[in-house]
């Protein structure tokens, strides 16, 4: 197994499954401090935005192949993320008290994006370098040569929506319910 494999299947296999794990983890730290009734539904949309800007660069690296386009977006809205991120504990702690607990999932939730980027970075050194004048940059957006498997594909949008997309969309539900029933 060469270093490629090993890369990709940290990236496809611990990464990128991690993720949704941990956004469970966070979601359930908020529904036991009943956000709804603290900062409300303000701040499940600020969690709903920080998952919209890791949607970008992950849906890329699962349909695209990797250029210095699709490096440098996912670079973007990376840093996108980490402003969101930071507003986001900003606000929750100025209106309710962010657990150590939580505080730690964070801190995971924080790294995983950046360890994605750096894995992919890592398989895709030439697009990376041509970025900063080593080489001659693709900012072409294509469909992957090689798709990766559909099983895995499915597999890893169904944790999303089960594990993310669905638990977030309750957190701003019952946020919003919580303000008109007061």
């Amino acid at each position: 197994m060469g270093a490629d494999e090993v890369l990709r299947g940290m990236l496809m296999y611990f990464v990128l499954p991690l993720w949704p794990a941990a956004g469970f983890a966070d979601y359930l730290c908020h529904r036991a401090g009943h956000i709804e009734k603290t900062s409300g539904w303000q701040e499940s949309v600020l969690h709903l935005a920080q998952f919209a800007e890791m949607a970008v660069p992950v849906l890329a690296a699962l349909f695209l192949e990797i250029t210095s386009g699709v490096i440098l977006a996912m670079m973007v809205f990376l840093v996108l993320h980490e402003a969101t991120a930071i507003w986001d504990v900003r606000y929750a702690s100025a209106m309710r008290e962010v657990s150590p607990t939580e505080q730690h999932i964070h801190s995971v939730l924080e790294m995983l994006p950046l360890t994605g980027l750096l894995l992919v970075i890592a398989l895709h050194w030439p697009a990376f370098a041509a970025l900063f004048g080593v080489g001659t940059p693709d900012f072409a957006l294509r469909l992957k040569q090689v798709p990766l498997p559909l099983s895995y594909i499915f597999t890893m949008l169904a944790l999303t929506a089960l594990f993310e997309v669905l638990p977030y969309l309750e957190e701003l539900i019952r946020g919003l319910r919580y303000r008109e029933r007061r």
